[in-house]
């Protein structure tokens, strides 16, 4: 780095440990009051700056680089996704865009299998008894769930996430299937079953987890017709995006018993999400938590570190994705 600190941008609050790294290292503009910037308000205040980490909550569209200041040379995504940044435009403007593979794949595993209990064993419902002092007593036919042990588990998407959420079900003696456009290496697949197409896996699942990217080719891929084909009782989760999901057809499909419940972290155009969602009593439903650990946002945040400090060393980042 030059004797010049680069300016750099930080549209959320970040952790301490991050935050104390970026103000010793850098020139950072901070947001302690953790406002969400509007692309207005974004370009304002990245005047002058070298830099931005952003996180998944600012959108980066065509509309945003052309207005972008030139001294803008790099987004360092505090996120794994980076759907929220129009790569064409972001390399039309010259911009480098990197985002913060691998270190969360455990932190939204773990929700992964949190969504699947809590759908499976009516968390949601059974606490609202006990804090709403609505339980009343106890008998055979009292809030009965599906059992997740030794069942079949679907992952759409064995990827990083997908590999450590296969991984977790074994721990509850599940047989795990899968989906990808292509398949995995044998080695990598540690015995999960592959399906080409996905309407062959959906009515072999017991649990469907979606851990897809969203892309063109997946949004709304959780349509009517596939969950027409899903077994009867089976659940699913999505910790992955909500574009994943047409929610006109799984609320429907909720409605009338298949799927038999959901368990839901993400969502469409959250966090105003469709609000029949709350209306629906098999539902279990988190805001967006999948990396909410210390250990994970730290990773997150150091990792998106990592890649400003090799960019203005003048290397390639290593986590370079436009």
């Amino acid at each position: 780095m030059t004797d010049k600190k680069p300016v750099i941008l930080v549209t959320r609050k970040l952790p301490d440990a991050v935050e104390a790294r970026l103000a010793r290292d850098y020139e950072a503009r901070l947001n302690p009051y953790d406002t969400l910037f509007e692309a207005d308000e974004l370009i304002k205040r990245a005047e002058g700056a070298d830099a931005i980490l952003p996180c998944h909550t600012e959108h980066f569209g065509a509309d945003v680089f052309e207005r972008l200041p030139d001294s803008v040379k790099i987004i360092a995504n505090f996120s794994v996704g980076y759907d929220h940044v129009d790569t064409q435009a972001a390399k039309k403007a010259g911009v480098v865009i990197t985002n913060t593979p691998d270190v969360l794949s455990d932190a939204t595993a773990e929700i992964v299998m949190l969504l699947m209990l809590g759908a499976a064993r009516r968390a949601g419902e059974g606490e609202n008894l006990v804090r709403t002092a609505t339980w009343k007593d106890w008998s055979p036919a009292f809030m009965v769930g599906t059992q997740v042990t030794g069942k079949t588990l679907g992952i759409v998407g064995l990827g990083r996430v997908g590999k450590v959420v296969a991984a977790r079900a074994r721990g509850f003696a599940m047989t795990v299937i899968y989906h990808n456009p292509t398949r995995q290496p044998e080695a990598e697949e540690d015995g999960a079953v592959y399906y080409e197409k996905l309407e062959d896996m959906l009515p072999q699942c017991d649990f469907l987890s979606l851990n897809a990217p969203n892309l063109p080719s997946t949004r709304g891929m959780l349509n009517a017709e596939r969950i027409a084909l899903l077994s009867e009782g089976a659940i699913v989760v999505n910790a992955a995006r909500g574009t994943l999901v047409d929610d006109d057809a799984l609320i429907a499909g909720l409605k009338a018993g298949k799927p038999a419940a959901a368990g839901l972290d993400v969502y469409n155009n959250e966090p105003d999400i469709d609000p029949r969602y709350k209306e629906l009593p098999n539902t279990f439903l988190l805001p967006h938590i999948g990396s909410a650990t210390a250990e994970t946002r730290d990773a997150m945040g150091f990792r998106a570190l990592d890649n400003l400090d090799a960019f203005f060393a003048g290397k390639e980042p290593g986590d370079r994705v436009a």
